[in-house]
């Protein structure tokens, strides 16, 4: 029972029971300081990993749909074609590995593939917005992010539909519980970047639509959250200056090229797009408070590739591993694995190169897997992460 006084408390017992009641707060915030720190240390538990991108991260998408990424493509790891335009594994196949996960098939891949653990909905030469060619007119593909977004809603639901069906359907597809609890990567962008240049638009016009490319990338995330999504790992894009096939294709002046070799106007627009797609990424945790979002500065990482090259064990950043002439070993119409008929004989001039393990570059446009490997090591930490957590703790809300 508590004591009723009459009067009021002598001030030296208000002192001490202010100092009292300030310790039990401040036990109680500590406790609870604490507690979140435990709680942002706990390793995330993702059953399944969802991913949309480009050919950074496309493990057969394009490949099901228009044609097998050919010979070499594949041999470091795979030994033969594997859907990569790489010659081994990806940042996306090293992510799976870190979750003790297959490696993602592609949602467009139907031979062979087991969705369980996630889906690939990433094609190579997808952009975030939509564009006006044909993948034969500019190599760019018709699976831009709107579409991948529509095969996820119908993954989604007919997954629910068919697994009821039993039998090999049941063990093949994700459990509804799996969309809510499993992680969402991003790694698009670079291409709707390229196809402006492409195009023959100046720096300035290229600059001018990356907030309406933004403004759709924010609509699909959006989406996404709205069918369960929850945790998200978001790729910015890298440096694309410093890649052969813009090199090659896109003119710049001589005191345009960096100390690196990269051609300066086009990374400049690469940041320009980092530093907007971050800004949405702060907006989306505004108005998605129940989704963690974690962007990932890749471009940091793959820039000191070409700067600090032999400090990490390569060699020749630029020049491509696979391919044929010209200063950086690419030309666009003669790539990696191309052959040429001399005196009715198919000769293979797009070769490999003897050791990709020290090659930066694979083909002109993509990475090693040497270099990827590479990446994905500097990143797994959350050292270029902002917030800066790791990818297992890519679960927990800052």
């Amino acid at each position: 029972m508590i004591p009723f006084y009459p009067f009021p408390f002598p001030s030296s017992a208000l002192h001490c029971s202010s100092i009292s009641l300030m310790n039990t707060l401040s036990t109680f915030l500590l406790f609870l300081f604490s507690l979140s720190l435990a709680c942002a240390a706990t390793p995330c538990d993702f059953p399944a990993i969802f991913n949309f991108g480009d050919s950074n991260s496309d493990t057969g998408g394009l490949s099901a749909a228009f044609g097998q990424a050919g010979p070499p493509a594949g041999e470091s790891f795979f030994h033969g074609p594997a859907g990569r335009y790489c010659d081994g594994r990806l940042v996306i196949d090293f992510i799976a590995e870190s979750f003790g996960l297959p490696y993602l098939s592609a949602f467009l891949d139907s031979v062979g593939s087991n969705f369980s653990h996630g889906a690939n909905f990433a094609t190579a030469g997808s952009t975030i917005r939509p564009q006006n060619t044909t993948l034969h007119q500019s190599g760019f593909s018709p699976i831009s992010l709107n579409v991948q977004f529509y095969e996820f809603n119908d993954f989604k639901h007919r997954s629910k539909l068919v697994r009821k069906k039993g039998g090999v359907f049941k063990r093949l597809l994700p459990k509804a519980r799996v969309f809510s609890r499993a992680l969402y990567t991003f790694d698009i962008g670079q291409n709707d970047l390229t196809a402006g240049y492409f195009l023959n638009m100046t720096t300035d016009e290229v600059k001018a639509y990356i907030p309406d490319v933004l403004g759709q990338f924010k609509t699909y995330v959006k989406n996404i959250h709205h069918l369960g999504g929850r945790s998200f790992w978001i790729h910015n894009t890298g440096p694309v200056g410093c890649l052969a096939y813009v090199l090659d294709r896109v003119p710049v002046e001589p005191g345009q090229i960096d100390k690196a070799g990269c051609a300066d106007p086009f990374n400049q627009v690469a940041k320009y797009f980092n530093l907007k797609l971050n800004e949405t990424v702060v907006q989306l945790r505004k108005e998605l408070p129940s989704a963690a979002l974690t962007y990932v500065d890749v471009y940091s990482v793959k820039y000191e590739l070409f700067t600090q090259a032999r400090k990490h064990g390569f060699v020749n950043p630029l020049r491509s591993c696979c391919g044929h002439g010209g200063k950086h070993n690419y030309d666009l119409h003669v790539g990696c694995g191309a052959k040429i008929k001399v005196r009715g004989k198919e000769i293979l001039v797009g070769k490999p190169c003897k050791d990709p393990s020290v090659a930066v570059v694979w083909d002109g446009v993509h990475y090693t897997q040497a270099a990827n490997k590479w990446i994905f090591d500097q990143i797994v930490s959350g050292a270029y992460s902002d917030p800066p957590i790791s990818l297992k703790e890519a679960c927990h809300r800052h």
